[in-house]
């Protein structure tokens, strides 16, 4: 997709990964711009209004957790926007020792977010089509015992974005799909791990957690910027160490139908 004179909508475009996707999304550039987040950040907003005048560039305040934020985000920004091309699902908790709000705001908050967008995007519904984003992660391809809830719930992006592509929904809908399963990020998600792992008890995976290499925000940005204008439907892109893989998934099931 070319990025040119689009209008995107960005959840969590204020946390780490997010504000370096919405640097580079400026730089294409985009014609609109929604950054649905739970705090504002007033300076980085100002910033990039002055730099991009060009760019109706607006917040709106969402808790992911709540579907009536979601649904009024949605509808404020149709209103203003007109339409949206582009959703990137950002927002992201990586904290076993909040169980219920990990799922909250990783899973659920995606389905949420995923399925009012359809509602304006939809071609059958009057919408124009497009693409939607869910930033799922390496815990969401591979099990990730030391924080076994966030691997759970970023498995069911993966497996929930996977079955959205589905080719019979896109050509109803007109909407594709791409799961994005950024390896270890240099951001504050990853701080103070410690004390977020699933067990309270020391393992040996936590040192073994520390020493993982890292990649730059900057560098996952560009690359996960390049995958919504390169990628085809259905796509789960691994973004490890400045580098871009796709995945193949394989498949472990399929159904037995009578004669």
């Amino acid at each position: 997709m070319d990025l040119a004179g689009k209008n995107v909508v960005y959840l969590g475009g204020f946390g780490g990964i997010g504000q370096k996707c919405v640097q580079e999304l400026l730089q294409r550039p985009v014609k609109a711009l929604a950054v649905f987040d739970l705090t504002e950040n007033g300076q980085l907003l100002a910033d990039w209004k002055g730099k991009n005048p060009n760019t109706d560039i607006i917040y709106q305040k969402v808790d992911i957790t709540q579907k009536s934020d979601i649904d009024a985000a949605y509808k404020a920004t149709a209103e203003r926007f007109g339409h949206f091309d582009v959703v990137v699902n950002g927002s992201g908790l990586m904290n076993d020792r909040l169980i219920e709000l990990s799922i909250q705001i990783n899973l659920l908050g995606v389905i949420n977010s995923t399925l009012t967008a359809l509602e304006y995007m939809d071609k059958a519904k009057g919408g124009r089509g497009g693409l939607i984003v869910n930033i799922s992660s390496v815990a969401g391809l591979e099990p990730t015992a030391l924080m076994a809830i966030y691997s759970a719930a970023k498995t069911g992006v993966t497996t929930f974005t996977r079955a959205m592509a589905n080719p019979i929904y896109y050509a109803h809908s007109g909407v594709g799909f791409i799961t994005i399963c950024p390896g270890f990020t240099d951001t504050g998600l990853l701080e103070d791990i410690g004390n977020k792992t699933t067990f309270t008890y020391d393992t040996p995976m936590l040192a073994m957690f520390n020493k993982v290499k890292r990649q730059k925000a900057e560098d996952c940005a560009k690359n996960l910027v390049l995958a919504i204008e390169t990628a085809k439907n259905g796509a789960v892109l691994m973004l490890e160490l400045g580098e871009t893989h796709e995945m193949n998934m394989p498949v472990m099931w399929k159904p037995q139908f009578e004669a």
